[in-house]
């Protein structure tokens, strides 16, 4: 089955056409049916080739990984020695991607039918959908930087006609050109680094780089610093770390089920793949990691007390997905690629609940985001609530829900490792993770109700076709980390460090080894976890009006962190105001007087000439011998003085 990987691209691609070219003529069911039913199929062609790879041996007879096969497509570029190849890197590492890029897809595609069905443009809606899967599929699948390059590009333009879904509204318009813009300083980083790539090995192909770049980067140290931190530009742009994180907050005013795609299962996630995928590149500089590991964990804290204090639902998730990827920067940052990945695969899973979960209220309130303006939900709403409350213990990391097994593991990393200052500030992040996701379960959901009249008379559950994603979804978030227990717990071993580590033998790196877990280090996380639980209970439940006091005690400081510390605000002030004022005097002194001044200048010019030059023509016969007498004159005029000198 490996060999027809290809289907995995093939189904999103004929759901994109077959909606795309009849989607006004299908109905909305068959539209839905045609873009749900694309996604499925690739989860279950990945499946497939999942339970194929695992009949293979782990090890090839010449040592290499024995479940890494290349599926060749099509010879795509050929210019004199240029060559690239489409094909597709099938291993552990791009099949782990696919299954969970396709299968929470798949879930929210589902969901989107139901969550969908009054807007107008249902078919605009699902094309763009299956695109978005389609460009992160090609992103993980691809065999060279270049298709990567093509499938990142891609994610970034459906983000952006996904975010501007509803561009007939100023925020969504806004919030998708702020989205695309600042990506684009990230890509450019990206792009620098593949043409330095290939300047430096002379071929894209991961195959020809990737085994190599130990040997050929040892003996330059600047060009290896220089590749790694190139390619960690473009992560922190798409995986919106600290300072490049402004668009994704932003990025909420598209569909919900569109915010629940980026965050959970596109997108986002491609950074921290992207740096897994290379992490031979970041091990060949000095200090490349260390900036990841360390970007990683300042984002973790800095998104993490901005969720804190959010008043707006989805921006509560938003800032969350910002600080829960900075811990997955910070496991790959450390060399422990298999738990950073680990934690993306289980924050898929919760997150995409969280949102969907949000999506549910925002359905049954119409559009309220205000958690301020919620409470008691809890009754009126079960089944979201319990999907929700179960997404919340999972970011919370509590036991045993699928986030304190991965987030763990990177704290046990960091611990074991000999990085305290990392470890200490994770474990800080974490409390904060806690106190910020049951603050917003309290408020939301518990207490009395804070709704108008007509708000909880109207009051609804979803429907099932909205609901059924839901409780799949909070399934995994509850049950998905025991495919990462610590080694030799309940006699189990750890299936996605075993599962991953042909990817990454011999990748320097703090992993614990088998039989060498450390409590300690989950122990303090969980208090940590606890604490913050308390924390949240006692502000919004036992006391609920301490905290709007506090804030009030302090408001420059609750208005600063609301802000989110007023980055947009120096970028408004250091980059958007200097540049618009940049092009305003392009505009009006450059453009307008110096460029159009001199065209329109010659333009006179010669209109000046044009109007001399009709004036000799009279029509007069007399004027044109008076002209041609002084002629004569003049030249022999000339003649008898050079005759004379």
């Amino acid at each position: 089955m490996i060999g027809y990987a290809w289907l995995i691209l093939l189904f999103p691609l004929a759901g994109v056409l077959a909606n795309a070219l009849l989607g006004r003529w299908l109905g909305r069911r068959v539209v839905a049916a045609v873009a749900t039913g694309a996604v499925a199929a690739s989860f279950v062609v990945a499946v497939l080739v999942l339970l194929e790879m695992l009949g293979l041996p782990a090890e090839s007879p010449t040592g290499g990984n024995g479940r890494e096969r290349v599926v060749p497509l099509f010879s795509w570029i050929a210019a004199g020695d240029f060559r690239v190849e489409a094909r597709l890197l099938v291993d552990q590492l791009s099949i782990l991607m696919t299954l969970v890029v396709t299968g929470v897809s798949t879930l929210i595609h589902a969901y989107s039918a139901a969550y969908m069905q009054g807007d107008v443009d249902y078919k605009r809606y699902f094309t763009w959908l299956n695109l978005f899967v389609l460009s992160m599929l090609v992103l993980v699948l691809g065999d060279s930087f270049l298709t990567l390059y093509a499938g990142w590009e891609g994610v970034g333009l459906c983000s952006y006609l996904l975010i501007g879904y509803w561009f007939e509204r100023e925020a969504p318009a806004a919030a998708a050109k702020k989205a695309f813009l600042v990506n684009r300083v990230g890509d450019v980083g990206l792009a620098l680094g593949i043409m330095l790539i290939f300047a430096t090995f002379g071929s894209l192909a991961f195959g020809q780089v990737l085994p190599a770049a130990g040997e050929v980067l040892a003996a330059l140290p600047g060009t290896a610093t220089a590749i790694a931190l190139l390619l960690f530009l473009g992560a922190v742009a798409k995986s919106a770390q600290v300072p490049l994180h402004v668009w994704l907050p932003d990025a909420m005013e598209g569909p919900t089920p569109v915010s629940a795609l980026i965050h959970a299962a596109t997108m986002v996630t491609a950074g921290v793949y992207l740096v897994a995928r290379c992490h031979t590149l970041f091990e060949a500089s000095a200090s490349a990691l260390a900036w990841v590991a360390w970007v990683g964990t300042i984002t973790g804290l800095f998104a993490a007390t901005v969720a804190a204090v959010q008043k707006d639902l989805k921006r509560v998730l938003a800032f969350s997905t910002i600080s829960q990827l900075g811990t997955m920067f910070l496991g790959v940052g450390m060399g422990a690629y298999a738990a950073g990945l680990f934690h993306l695969t289980t924050h898929a899973f919760f997150k995409a609940l969280l949102f969907l979960g949000a999506g549910s209220v925002m359905h049954a309130l119409g559009g309220e985001l205000d958690i301020f303006k919620m409470g008691g939900l809890r009754r009126k709403l079960p089944w979201t609530f319990g999907t929700f409350l179960v997404g919340v213990l999972a970011l919370a990391a509590l036991p045993p829900f699928s986030g304190f097994w991965s987030k763990d593991e990177i704290l046990v990393a960091a611990f074991q490792g000999g990085n305290v200052a990392l470890w200490l500030l994770a474990t800080v992040t974490g409390g904060l993770t806690a106190f910020y996701a049951f603050r917003l379960l309290f408020v939301a959901f518990g207490g009395a109700t804070r709704l108008d009249r007509k708000a909880e008379k109207g009051l609804h559950e979803a429907g099932p076709t909205m609901i059924v994603p839901m409780v799949l979804l909070a399934i995994l978030a509850a049950v998905g980390g025991f495919l990462g227990l610590p080694e030799g717990l309940l006699g189990l071993g750890n299936a996605v460090d075993s599962f991953l580590h042909p990817v990454f033998a011999g990748a320097e790196g703090p992993a614990p080894a088998p039989g060498a877990f450390d409590w300690l280090p989950m122990a303090i996380s969980l208090v940590a976890a606890l604490a913050g639980l308390a924390l949240a209970y006692w502000l919004y439940v036992r006391r609920p009006g301490l905290a709007a006091r506090w804030s009030k005690s302090s408001p420059w400081l609750y208005d600063l962190v609301l802000a989110g510390y007023r980055v947009d605000d120096l970028y408004q002030a250091a980059v958007v105001g200097p540049l618009r004022a940049l092009g305003d005097v392009l505009a009006r002194v450059v453009e307008a007087r110096a460029i159009d001044g001199a065209v329109n200048g010659l333009a006179r010019l010669a209109g000046l000439a044009g109007e001399g030059l009709r004036r000799l023509q009279s029509g007069l016969v007399r004027h044109y011998a008076l002209a041609m007498l002084a002629g004569v004159v003049l030249v022999l005029l000339y003649f008898l003085l050079a005759s004379v000198l």
